[in-house]
């Protein structure tokens, strides 16, 4: 008895199916910057989506989610998927997920101190459409706020937008491969912080408005104590003051 086809007729090949999976994922990072799927844009509905692709929607989905998890797209509840504001030039290093609390906090850490740089370097070299980039990023992260929005992805987009006026690639490629863990943690943040949330969302306006401001004014050191201050917030936010 032959023991050699582990597939089904009519059933697809997982092999495959994941080679398909890989091109349907190319095919979509050639879409996005261009028209109908520049930044911000919200992404077709999956069915129309897998007609263009000529591919079936499990297929879609698991390109997809390689996206979303490369900070790529991402799912606004309700509304459906969107193109990111930063949109990344390159492919993110592997990393893994937070696991538990301890990652949470040392990962806001290691965070403290890498944006904490960046944000010095940013001030001395910073272009000027560079700091338009900025001051337009926290203008966004402002009324998404006012609108009521968790602003997620608009805090990235600023703390992206900071890395990329540094004078160096590697702050903002890695700020691109953190991007997952980023989000998760400023969601967590927003969601467990014990203080009322007008409290909260006006504190990190004003913390944003502070490393813009230093930024712009090219003072180093002040935009480095601004993000560091900005981001021990988030920490203590999380886990009290005595962060």
């Amino acid at each position: 008895m032959s023991k050699s086809a582990s597939t089904h007729p009519g059933h697809p090949d997982p092999a495959s199916e994941r080679l398909l999976g890989d091109k349907v994922y190319e095919d979509l990072l050639q879409l996005l910057g261009t028209p109908g799927f520049e930044s911000r844009a919200r992404l077709p509905g999956e069915t129309a989506l897998s007609q263009r692709l000529g591919v079936s929607r499990p297929v879609l989905r698991q390109a997809l989610a390689r996206l979303r998890d490369e900070g790529r797209i991402y799912a606004r509840k309700g509304s459906g998927t969107y193109v990111t504001d930063a949109l990344p030039q390159e492919k993110p290093i592997s990393l893994s997920t937070l696991k538990n609390i301890g990652d949470i906090r040392a990962f806001l850490e290691f965070r403290l101190f890498m944006e904490g740089e960046a944000a010095a370097r940013a001030a001395r070299t910073r272009t000027e459409d560079e700091m338009h980039h900025i001051r337009r990023c926290r203008e966004r992260f402002d009324q998404a706020l006012a609108d009521g929005s968790d602003a997620v992805e608009e805090d990235v987009a600023f703390h992206d937008a900071v890395a990329q006026a540094c004078g160096n690639r590697f702050f903002s490629m890695t700020m691109t491969a953190l991007a997952p863990q980023t989000r998760f943690s400023i969601g967590l943040s927003r969601s467990l912080a014990g203080r009322p949330q007008g409290e909260r969302r006006e504190g990190v306006y004003h913390e944003h408005a502070a490393v813009e401001q230093a930024i712009e004014r090219q003072d180093a050191d002040a935009a480095r104590l601004a993000m560091e201050l900005h981001l021990r917030g988030g920490i203590s936010r999380l886990f009290g003051r005595e962060a």
